[in-house]
């Protein structure tokens, strides 16, 4: 009987729809990450810039990113993006960017910009959504997807062992 609700529960868990990521948009992200790679070259002066804020805008499917002085750095279409209309739009497309740039990691760990520096996904009024990377020699951040609702989990996890 557990086993089952454990089953029920997990397709409850995934049973979200999530955009089907399409191969223009993987290679249009690709894009985008090598632009910007490209502005901070890793044998250039280091920049001291602190984070690289990446833009989207729902309406539009443009990706923009900028620096802490909202200096222009790359501007791009997402296709697949215009007008969606999603409620969960923002949450669909922080884990298929950080995707893309987990495919270019080499790339972005090695942008002339002093460490610590974060990429940060913010929605077309500058508002923080996520943190999608952090570049630092000394920390390694964990996806926060994967940690979420950890705490309660195992509290769950402990509590019904000890009770059996």
């Amino acid at each position: 009987m557990q086993f089952q609700f454990f089953f029920i529960l997990l397709y409850r868990v995934n049973d979200k729809k999530m955009m089907k990521v399409t191969e223009q948009t993987k290679i249009q992200l690709e894009r985008a990450i090598r632009k910007i790679a490209e502005k901070f070259p890793a044998d250039a002066d280091t920049s001291l810039l602190t984070d690289i804020h990446l833009r989207v805008t729902q309406e539009s499917g443009e990706l923009m990113a900028f620096d802490d002085d909202d200096n222009e750095i790359m501007r791009c279409i997402i296709e697949q993006w215009i007008d969606n209309k999603d409620d969960d739009f923002y949450e669909q497309i922080t884990s298929i960017i950080r995707k893309a740039i987990e495919q270019q990691k080499a790339q972005i760990e090695a942008l002339g910009i002093m460490k610590p520096y974060s990429l940060i996904l913010e929605d077309e009024e500058k508002e923080p959504i996520s943190e999608l990377y952090v570049v630092d020699d000394d920390m390694v951040i964990i996806d926060p997807d994967l940690m979420e609702d950890l705490d309660k989990d195992l509290d769950d996890f402990l509590e019904k062992l000890l009770k059996d």
